[in-house]
């Protein structure tokens, strides 16, 4: 193999490998999303990548998108919905609580 192939096949790999990252991190903040949840999405793009050859990017977009799209198709829309409560019950209380340590005499 020519020095150039191999250039352009690592480059080819750090992309994928920065494409799956990015998927991760983005399906793993989405509501609902658990470690089982993750994992079986990682292995579906995979598998899909490694029977077709294709590159993530070529076969699901942007990996954000994808992110969102293969949340609501693998997480139960009561279990996103109780997790989006329950996130903006926290991101309340944290609001309340910064609030209450700026009042001086507290």
């Amino acid at each position: 193999m020519a020095k150039k192939d191999r250039t352009t096949d690592a480059a080819r790999d750090k992309d994928r490998d920065k494409w799956m990252a990015r998927f991760q991190v983005r399906l793993a903040v989405q509501p609902g999303v658990d470690r089982a949840v993750v994992l079986r999405a990682v292995k579906e793009v995979t598998t899909h990548c490694a029977d077709t050859g294709e590159h993530p990017r070529t076969a699901f977009g942007d990996p954000d998108a994808y992110a969102a799209q293969a949340a609501a198709r693998l997480v139960p829309a009561d279990r996103a919905a109780r997790a989006r409560r329950h996130d903006a019950v926290v991101d309340a209380l944290d609001s309340v609580l910064k609030r209450v340590a700026d009042v001086p005499g507290l």
